[in-house]
């Protein structure tokens, strides 16, 4: 009788050790994910704070649109991140018409760099917006 008490006992004290282990990692690895959530929160937020452009024309001439922006931020910005939005229509194919400072071999917008769009057959009567992957964006009434 008394190997069956000890048994027991060793066998619930066995339940206890293992069941604190999985609750142990289960606790640690939501708090890391947790906490990686609120930093990569934070990082966006600072990007979004530091990021700003402005757009200094938007024009028409013979049928063609054509958009000049400034990058007036401190971060660099991805031209496969950024949208351009003619008349409330959301525009496609228009980077392999980008230029970047006379450069149309580059997708990066650095910080005090001008942006020039050419959108072929892009007729706009109304407003352009250009806008960055942090969301940041500058909206110009079409000349």
């Amino acid at each position: 009788m008394g190997f069956s008490v000890s048994g027991s006992a060793a066998l619930i004290f066995a339940g206890l050790l293992i069941a604190f282990g999985m609750w142990h990692s289960a606790a640690t690895n939501s708090f890391e994910r947790v906490s990686e959530a609120q930093s990569d929160r934070s990082d966006g937020l600072l990007d979004q704070t530091n990021t700003a452009v402005v757009v200094d024309s938007a024009t028409t001439a013979d049928g063609d649109l054509t958009v000049e922006a400034t990058n007036t931020g401190s971060t660099a910005l991805s031209l496969n991140e950024t949208d351009l939005l003619v008349d409330n229509e959301y525009r496609t194919g228009w980077r392999a018409n980008a230029t970047v400072d006379g450069d149309a071999a580059t997708y990066l917008w650095l910080p005090g760099e001008r942006l020039t769009i050419r959108v072929a057959g892009g007729n706009a009567s109304g407003r352009v917006k250009l806008a960055t992957e942090a969301g940041v964006a500058d909206t110009e009434v079409v000349a």
